[in-house]
């Protein structure tokens, strides 16, 4: 079996929409890479070499000011597609926040491949037009949000995006759900540019509004998951 076969997230990749021959094609053109948390795939600016699947972790894309400041622009989880394919230099960073594996293709390679299988780049256009989507929503979360929207407009996008071990949904009352977040306090903190007081004292509310549970600083109970969506505006 090829380690396409094994994919767990073959089935929400933009891989989706090969068969099986296509598949080994790609297979064989491709690598898996572990990554540590703090190890960065790609550089902002320079040559966009690679191109990769995330299978497991989560990583954030970052742009840096002129001054050195670093703007946490978007996350990517398990089956979002990273890298520019077609040329062009990489617009922002990519580095792990947790212990991470990707599927990596040399981006000419991958360019080549899906310019004979029109499938793949369909679906690389339905993911462009999904993170245009997703980057609008994240410039109204830091640009116009208040911190408890901010917060719990996170917990929400967590609820939706984290999958099998991360996030489980009560089988009886889907408005409850249990999520395991890959995020330390700090790292919330600097993905939604606050400070770690603000984030904790957050939490605080929504625990005392009795709209979540903290069973640990990485364990999440949802209680009531429309309000939540409510409270994140």
């Amino acid at each position: 079996m090829t380690s396409c076969d094994l994919c767990v997230v073959r089935n929400r990749a933009i891989c989706s929409a090969l068969d099986g021959r296509e598949l080994a094609a790609l297979n064989a053109i491709g690598r898996t890479r572990n990554i540590v948390a703090g190890e960065s795939l790609i550089w902002e600016g320079e040559e966009s070499v690679l191109v990769a699947n995330v299978i497991e972790g989560v990583l954030k894309l970052s742009t840096n000011t002129e001054d050195g400041r670093e703007q946490i622009v978007g996350v990517v989880y398990p089956s979002d597609f990273i890298g520019r394919p077609f040329g062009g230099t990489a617009g922002q960073g990519v580095t792990a926040l947790t212990d991470a594996k990707v599927c990596v293709f040399a981006r000419r390679d991958f360019d080549a491949f899906a310019r004979e299988h029109p499938g793949l780049e369909h679906k690389l256009l339905e993911r462009t037009l999904g993170e245009l989507d997703r980057t609008r929503r994240w410039m109204l979360l830091l640009g116009r949000k208040s911190a408890s929207e901010k917060v719990a407009s996170f917990l929400v996008e967590m609820a939706e995006r984290l999958s099998g071990a991360g996030c489980r949904i009560d089988a009886e009352d889907p408005n409850r759900r249990w999520l395991v977040l890959p995020f330390s306090r700090q790292q919330i903190a600097d993905v939604l540019g606050l400070t770690i007081e603000t984030v904790s004292r957050q939490f605080t509310r929504l625990k005392t509004q009795g709209i979540v549970e903290l069973p640990s600083r990485r364990d999440v109970v949802v209680l009531d998951f429309q309000g939540l969506v409510a409270e994140a505006g």
